[in-house]
C-alpha cells in the first residue's frame, strides 16, 4: 500500500508543509532537513499523488502534443525534441495521434483539457479549428508545429513553396526537364505548396511537371506511384521524381528498383523532410 505524506512528516520529524516544500519548492527546505525528508520518502517508497496536485494547483506539468500520424518518422522527431526541451523545464509530453481525422482531434484537445496541461503543441488537420480556438480562449497556449498561421498564433514552420523551388532547381540542374510531382491529397497545404514550388521552377526552365497525386503521405502510396510511373513506356516516362515527403520517396524507390528501373540513371528521386531513414535507404535520397 502506498504511503501518505502524513507518514512521510512522521518519519522524518517534520511538518507536513515541510514536506510539500520539499516536493514541490526544495531551494526553501535546508539541506540537513531536506535529505531527511528525502530519505524518508526513499525508506516508506512514497509517490506522490500527482492528480491531487494538479487539482489544488489547476495546472498540471504536462504539455500536449498532437501530431498527424505518429508512425511517421518525421514526428517521431518532432517528439523527441519536443521531449528534450520540456524534459529540461520539468514537464512531461502527453503524445496524441490524430490519424488525420478531425473528430478523432477533437477528442484528444478535449482530454488535453481535462486534464489541465499548459499548453498544446499541435500539426491541426485543418487549418481552421474552432476547438482549437476555443482552448486557446481558455488560457491554454498553443503553437502550431509544421503549419502556418493564419489567425495570428504562433506558428513553427517552413517555406514549403522554397522547398519545392529548391527541388525543382535541383533536378533542372541536373538535366531532367520531365518531373513527376508524387504527393497529395492537395488539401494538404504543404503538398499543394511544395508543388507550386516544384512546378514555378521547372515550367521556368522549359520543363513540365506530371502530377501523381496520392491519397496520403506514406509508404503504401509512394509504391502506388512507382508502379504507375513503372507501367509507362520509357519515351514516356518522367526522368525524375520529386516526393512530398521521404515516406513517398521511399515507397517510390522500393517499387521502381522492383521493377528494374535504375536509380538515378532511369528515375531520379528526390524527397522533403530528411528523415534518418532517407540516408539509410539502399539507394541514399537526395
Amino acid at each position: 500500500m502506498t504511503s501518505s505524506v502524513k507518514e512521510v512528516a512522521k518519519r522524518a520529524g517534520v511538518s507536513l508543509g515541510t514536506v510539500s516544500n520539499v516536493l514541490n519548492r526544495p531551494e526553501l527546505v535546508a539541506e540537513p532537513t531536506r535529505r531527511r525528508v528525502l530519505e524518508a520518502i526513499s525508506e516508506l517508497g512514497f509517490v506522490r499523488n500527482e492528480s491531487a496536485r494538479q487539482l489544488r494547483a489547476g495546472r498540471s506539468r504536462s504539455i500536449g502534443l498532437v501530431v498527424l500520424d505518429v508512425a511517421n518518422p518525421f514526428f517521431a522527431d518532432v517528439a523527441r525534441g519536443a521531449e528534450i526541451v520540456a524534459e529540461a523545464s520539468g514537464f512531461v509530453v502527453l503524445l496524441s495521434n490524430s490519424g488525420e481525422d478531425a473528430g478523432r482531434e477533437r477528442r484528444h484537445l478535449d482530454h488535453l483539457e481535462e486534464q489541465r496541461v499548459q499548453g498544446v503543441l499541435i500539426t491541426p488537420v485543418e487549418s481552421a479549428s474552432d476547438r482549437l480556438d476555443q482552448l486557446v480562449s481558455r488560457g491554454i497556449p498553443a503553437v502550431l508545429v509544421d503549419r502556418g498561421s493564419r489567425r495570428n498564433r504562433c506558428s513553427v514552420a517552413v517555406d514549403d513553396v522554397l522547398g519545392g523551388q529548391l527541388a525543382g532547381g535541383h533536378l533542372v540542374e541536373q538535366g531532367h526537364r520531365h518531373i513527376a510531382f508524387v504527393g497529395g491529397p492537395t488539401s494538404i497545404r504543404q503538398a499543394a505548396e511544395r508543388l507550386d514550388g516544384l512546378t514555378a521552377a521547372v515550367t521556368a526552365a522549359g520543363g513540365e511537371v506530371q502530377e501523381l497525386l496520392t491519397a496520403s503521405l506514406s509508404i503504401a502510396e509512394g509504391r502506388r506511384a512507382g508502379a504507375e510511373l513503372a507501367a509507362l513506356p520509357a519515351a514516356a516516362r518522367p526522368s525524375a521524381a520529386f516526393c512530398a515527403n521521404d515516406l513517398l520517396a521511399l515507397g517510390l524507390l522500393q517499387e521502381a528498383i522492383a521493377a528494374g528501373l535504375r536509380v538515378p540513371q532511369d528515375l531520379a528521386i528526390v524527397g522533403y523532410d530528411d528523415i534518418e531513414f532517407a540516408a539509410a535507404a539502399a539507394v541514399p535520397l537526395s
